[in-house]
């Protein structure tokens, strides 16, 4: 018999750091919105926090746990600071991954509708 053939090691480590940063950043619906209106445009957190419709100390922290993923960066100017999406490939595999969702939904929904008659 065989051996399977095993992924490699470097492959599996960024897979790895890839769930410990990006997927973990990403899975929080207000997030993913707070990324959204970055990819607009550049806002303060209060500014955030009324396209939102979220307290300031909620979005503050999503915020902050996007800064330190590397996914948004903030400027300060003078006593407002104000955050920009960083990469914005980001929204693109967002969007994608929202493609394959209604795909999948699609595909769901023929399921239990039966074939054509």
């Amino acid at each position: 018999m065989a051996a399977a053939h095993q992924i490699d090691l470097p492959l599996r480590e960024q897979l790895d750091e890839l769930v410990a940063t990006m997927c973990r950043a990403l899975n929080d619906p207000k997030r993913l919105l707070v990324l959204y209106a970055l990819a607009d445009e550049p806002h303060t957190v209060s500014e955030l926090c009324e396209l939102l419709d979220a307290p300031q100390s909620n979005t503050s922290q999503h915020l902050a746990l996007l800064r330190d993923r590397g996914l948004v960066e903030s400027v300060r100017h003078g006593s407002a600071v104000t955050y920009s999406l960083r990469h914005p490939r980001v929204i693109e595999a967002i969007d994608l991954l929202r493609a394959v969702l209604a795909d999948e939904v699609a595909r769901r929904n023929e399921l239990v509708a039966g074939p054509p008659r």
